[in-house]
């Protein structure tokens, strides 16, 4: 049973509130002001689900926020998808805002992103079809009231959206379940004699990546049910720094941490830093670089500024300055102790050293190596 009660057991605010929850007036004002067309069971019209993806003002000056700043199109053939009978694979390096998208698409289509199947290792195949009260089935036999249904049965006979994340991490052939509910919108229960047909509004999310360890490569069948967008990483630099800034304002006010002054440097400096590293040369073209063994997605520079601003808050004045954060780029780059080490130490004293502005953020990396 999913208990959707965005307070903790104290009666607080919930450390993170579903989408649905957290934009709750955002979703209102949309649905109020959205007079187009919606497809079956949908909370909101195509236009309006990417007007919340997007951001934009409505009419009568409401300001939707974006929740994903990159190319319009790849959201509106996203959001085109769910309108069909094809699923939706959303494909892209670790980092690039697969998870978010996904959320927020069911958050804006059904107005409940909670019907997920986390996808790992050790999923398995009743996370995808359905399983049971072993209490009831030893005590009565099957029955309906034995059978536990999963999120993807719950979304098939509501007329809502699933999630499936990490779906390549989910091992072969509990993947292969997902084939029937695709191909047939249907999911057999064989122990009943009976089936669960999907109902008109039924559609499913799954996010995958091919670049992370402990990739179970999706079958031909599997892959022909989805309709792929793959997500980029942010095209250019201004574009990073602002989905960064954006990120760490919202996790800071979640976290009651005050916001940072100047800490717009610090970010501009974390992102370059993480985008130098990842194409394997500096912004000005001039130097080629080695690259470390991690990704050095997005998220990882959200992670390493918010905990810089953490620093700042506790820790210090309340600035964000090149101490708080450079301890935190080395742990990301750093994963492999021998050959990230050795990326990192050339970087810092070949780049860094010689970058004008840059000499208190060289101190700090070194500091944050001693």
């Amino acid at each position: 049973m999913t208990v959707s009660v965005q307070t903790d057991a104290a009666g607080g605010e919930a450390l993170r509130p579903h989408a649905e929850h957290a934009f709750a007036d955002e979703l209102k004002a949309l649905a109020a002001a959205d007079d187009r067309p919606r497809p079956a069971r949908w909370k909101l019209s195509p236009w309006a689900v990417s007007t919340y993806l997007l951001g934009g003002t409505l009419p009568d000056g409401t300001l939707i926020t974006p929740k994903y700043v990159g190319p319009r199109r790849l959201v509106e053939v996203a959001v085109t998808t769910l309108a069909t009978d094809r699923a939706l694979l959303l494909l892209g390096v670790p980092g690039t805002a697969k998870t978010w998208v996904s959320e927020h698409l069911a958050a804006a289509v059904s107005g409940d992103s909670t019907l997920l199947v986390q996808g790992t290792a050790g999923t398995p195949e009743e996370a995808v079809r359905y399983g049971w009260n072993y209490a009831q089935l030893l005590a009565q036999g099957p029955s309906r009231e034995a059978l536990v249904p999963s999120p993807v049965m719950r979304a098939m006979a509501e007329g809502m959206t699933a999630r499936v994340e990490e779906l390549t991490r989910i091992p072969a052939d509990v993947q292969d379940a997902l084939i029937t509910i695709l191909s047939e919108k249907t999911l057999p229960v064989p122990e009943l004699g009976q089936e669960v047909q999907a109902v008109r509004g039924f559609n499913l999310v799954a996010t995958a990546n091919d670049r992370d360890r402990g990739v179970n490569e999706l079958s031909s069948a599997l892959r022909r049910r989805f309709n792929t967008v793959v997500l980029p990483l942010p095209a250019t630099p201004e574009a990073e720094v602002d989905i960064v800034s954006r990120r760490v304002a919202q996790i800071g006010r979640s976290l009651d941490l005050p916001p940072a002054p100047d800490g717009m440097t610090e970010i501009r400096r974390v992102v370059t830093v993480f985008r130098e590293l990842r194409d394997g040369i500096t912004t000005d073209g001039r130097t080629k670089l080695k690259s470390p063994s991690g990704t050095l997605s997005t998220a990882e520079a959200i992670s390493v500024v918010t905990g810089g601003l953490a620093l700042a808050a506790h820790f210090g004045d309340g600035v964000l300055r090149p101490g708080d954060v450079a301890a935190g780029i080395r742990g990301a780059v750093v994963r492999d102790p021998t050959a990230d080490r050795v990326v990192w130490q050339e970087y810092v004293e070949t780049v860094v050293r010689e970058r004008d502005g840059w000499k208190d953020f060289y101190r700090a990396c070194r500091e944050a190596a001693e």
